[in-house]
């Protein structure tokens, strides 16, 4: 049994249906288990069981895991990330699952300039030193990301940032999905740690030239300094401040350190990644 923790998240979910794509059943964990099923296709929903359980209560997770071997563990970036998953690895442990695959992140590293990896970080390490098998997902931006800028390019054709010409991974999350369902049916690829991305870095003005061409119209990019994006992430966009605070990490991440394309899924899987030029084209109503 593969029990999917945060299966109503975008990498949860993307692994999820990827899983019954393949015919592999799961237990899908939810606060809210009949909300979770409303929101699956037919297919996938016929492969798998929704199961109740929190994070925060260790009861709910041990009951979740009763019978599983593998744990697939995402949960989105938050304050309370680092107790949550490690309540879960503890139940898990306790219940005998013998592979846990973990969604962390860029530069997770005890001195990591961006907070959250930091954290990712903390959770590696207590599954590496559990001793059960681990294979760890570092993914770079997702392009479903990119959908939060639509609004404002739609309303003022202006995207703004703190990048200047530095270059950003993006990967679909459907990619890391496929990827995650690969990891738990091919014990080959188990024990890895892969760092996903699309195939093709991407600074903030060759973004909005590759939008404008696809929208016909310009899409401007407003470069501002760390601070300055904080504030509009918090004022303009209603980020409460950690997140606006996170995203401006990500980017100076990305500005100190150069990010280039990596070969790992392509490698594993034996097909290239989903470029963003058809992820945008996808979604480009969004934009308009």
């Amino acid at each position: 049994m593969i029990v999917i923790m945060g299966a109503t998240g975008a990498t949860g979910g993307a692994t999820l249906r990827s899983l019954a794509a393949r015919g592999t059943p799961s237990r899908a964990l939810s606060r809210d288990p009949a909300l979770l099923a409303a929101g699956l296709d037919e297919r996938t929903l016929a492969r798998t069981e929704p199961f109740q359980a929190d994070a925060a209560d260790p009861d709910s997770l041990r009951a979740a895991f009763c019978g599983a071997t593998q744990l697939f563990l995402t949960m989105a970036n938050a304050p309370h990330q680092v107790q949550y998953e490690l309540n879960a690895i503890e139940a898990a442990l306790d219940c005998g699952v013998e592979h846990v695959v973990k969604v962390s992140a860029p530069a997770a590293e005890p001195d990591s300039p961006v907070a959250i990896s930091r954290g990712h970080h903390l959770i590696e390490e207590r599954l590496r030193s559990s001793g059960v098998a681990t294979t760890v997902l570092r993914p770079f931006a997702f392009m479903q990301k990119l959908l939060l800028l639509a609004p404002s390019i739609a309303a003022a054709g202006v995207v703004h940032g703190a990048m200047g010409q530095a270059r950003c991974n993006y990967v679909d999350v459907r990619d890391i999905g496929d990827f995650g369902a690969d990891v738990l049916t091919r014990p080959e690829l188990a024990g890895g740690t892969y760092p996903l991305t699309g195939g093709r870095a991407y600074s903030h003005p060759e973004l909005v030239a590759l939008l404008g061409r696809l929208l016909g119209r310009p899409v401007r990019y407003l470069d501002l300094s760390p601070a300055e994006l904080h504030a509009h992430l918090v004022g303009r966009a209603g980020m409460p401040g950690w997140l606006a605070a996170h995203v401006v990490e990500i980017q100076q991440l990305a500005v100190v350190r150069r990010e280039e394309p990596d070969d790992a899924f392509t490698h594993a899987t034996g097909r290239s990644p989903r470029t963003l030029e058809a992820f945008l084209r996808e979604h480009l109503h969004r934009f308009r």
